[in-house]
């Protein structure tokens, strides 16, 4: 592996892990493009999904006091979205994923684009299991399919007035959960060799590094301004999606 290869997997390692630890999510969007100079496809994204997990444990520390309230509220989203995820791997042998990513890239530009230069925010505040659990089942069938696990679970938590750390203790966990299987199914079909572990040794102590700078900005953010982080997170994954599905 060259100086230069090496060079763009430690970028690619500090852009995911410092968005990971400032958003609990968003890894791939920041991270995938670095990695895919030096990588090839599946092991970029082998590398990604891995180190997600790796250091989305440290956040999940960071909110360990609010993991510990409302544990119904977090396994409403996590089990159905366990379930999705094998369901969009299967789907995705008998439908087009191109358009699935084109629909919700639109989805996420409309409303990033929309509520990011707007003065208010949206403010869904009724309890609301069933949508929880829909939402959950969709975070893990677009994660299974296209990649997207945190695309529509993103929207729905920024127009919850929840404080940080509340909205973090379901984002964190979820992804995760979501990404650990991913990573688990990924294992059993190879990707794991020996080129793909060595990137991920190189990529993890610059991610690391990354997220506790992440989680320090974390803390000196108001809620509303990690609502407004969702939401213009929610507009570059919706043009990062289109893009990359364009081009």
């Amino acid at each position: 592996m060259s100086g230069g290869e090496i060079g763009f997997i430690l970028a690619g390692a500090f852009a995911g892990g410092l968005i990971n630890g400032l958003a609990g999510t968003g890894t791939a969007l920041f991270a995938l493009g670095f990695l895919m100079v030096a990588l090839n496809p599946l092991s970029a994204v082998g590398v990604v999904v891995l180190m997600s997990v790796v250091t989305g444990l440290q956040g999940l520390w960071e909110v360990r006091a609010a993991l510990r309230e409302n544990m119904a509220r977090r396994l409403r989203f996590i089990l159905p979205g366990l379930v999705g995820v094998p369901v969009g791997v299967l789907l995705l042998r008998h439908m087009d994923a191109t358009v699935l990513k084109l629909l919700i890239a639109a989805l996420l530009i409309l409303y990033g684009g929309f509520f990011s230069f707007r003065a208010t925010l949206p403010k869904f505040e009724r309890r609301t299991p069933v949508l929880d659990s829909m939402m959950g089942f969709s975070g893990g069938f677009l994660g299974g399919m296209a990649g997207l696990s945190g695309a529509l679970l993103v929207i729905w938590l920024s127009m919850r007035p929840w404080p940080k750390a509340e909205t973090r203790a379901v984002l964190q966990p979820f992804n995760v959960a979501i990404l650990g299987l991913t990573a688990l199914m990924l294992w059993h079909n190879g990707v794991y060799d020996a080129t793909t572990m060595t990137a991920f040794f190189i990529a993890l102590p610059a991610s690391f590094l990354a997220v506790q700078i992440g989680l320090w900005l974390f803390r000196r953010i108001s809620d509303t301004a990690f609502r407004r982080l969702l939401i213009g997170r929610s507009l570059l994954l919706g043009l990062g999606t289109l893009a990359s599905v364009l081009l």
